[in-house]
């Protein structure tokens, strides 16, 4: 059985303080009443609250991941922020290739592959994230689009730098829009890039690959999306910023 991973993306939410009372109240909640012992629980904080983060969850069962990543080490490049910059905070997550980082920064397939490799370099775990637009969809295009998302930026790596590498499909006309894909085109989608997976590497990979859905889930569609047979959890956006919906959809996986 593979594990359900369960990741909060806070986007650019929060000021400090209501950064450090929202990890309180996760961290007290986990505390109290647990979470199942196949999920893993993630929060991805702006990047200004990530050392915060990780000093909070140090010894306890929470995980950090950061929204985002420079595609260079290190150099002239003003307002990024390196993988090694990640790493020196203890990062164990990498937000990747978000419909939003792709819409309004112009990040390219080319620019994740970049993203994934130096991730993987510094030994952070790549949350990839891929999913078509409304056109796409409706123009029977979003299979295609996932498709030379995967193989432009991910399936340029061997076998095992991709074992190590977490899917997020993210329909991008159900992200913040309240719309969601409907349990049975959520398990299509991630059936079929499961199958690419398995064509690519192998059975094997393909069967251990962690495939999250994104796109306004909540407390009230969780259990039913994350109850399809290659649905492995979520990425999840607004509810992830409610502690009583994300403690919800943590017991739903």
């Amino acid at each position: 059985m593979r594990r359900k991973i369960v990741a909060g993306n806070w986007k650019m939410n929060m000021r400090f303080s209501e950064a450090d009372d929202l990890l309180t109240l996760i961290l007290d909640d986990i505390e109290n009443k647990g979470i199942p012992e196949h999920v893993d629980v993630v929060v991805c904080p702006p990047a200004l609250y990530l050392e915060l983060a990780t000093d909070m969850a140090l010894g306890k069962p929470l995980l950090v991941g950061a929204q985002n990543v420079g595609a260079y080490e290190s150099g002239a490049y003003t307002g990024e922020i390196s993988a090694g910059m990640l790493e020196s905070v203890e990062v164990d997550y990498c937000i990747i290739g978000h419909s939003e980082r792709r819409q309004y920064f112009y990040e390219s397939n080319a620019d994740l592959a970049k993203k994934t490799d130096i991730l993987l370099k510094h030994g952070i775990i790549p949350i990839f994230c891929c999913g078509e637009l409304l056109d796409d969809r409706e123009d029977d295009m979003h299979m295609e689009v996932v498709s030379t998302q995967l193989e432009e930026g991910l399936f340029h790596l061997e076998e095992s730098d991709f074992s190590k590498v977490l899917i997020a499909y993210e329909p991008v006309w159900a992200i913040g829009t309240g719309k969601t894909a409907t349990p049975e085109q959520a398990q299509e989608m991630h059936a079929f890039i499961r199958a690419l997976v398995a064509k690519k590497y192998s059975k094997q990979i393909a069967d251990e690959c962690l495939i999250l859905y994104g796109g306004s889930c909540n407390a009230g569609n969780a259990k039913e999306l994350f109850s399809q047979e290659d649905v492995d959890g979520g990425l999840i956006g607004g509810a992830s910023l409610k502690v009583e919906d994300f403690a919800t959809i943590i017991r739903s996986a």
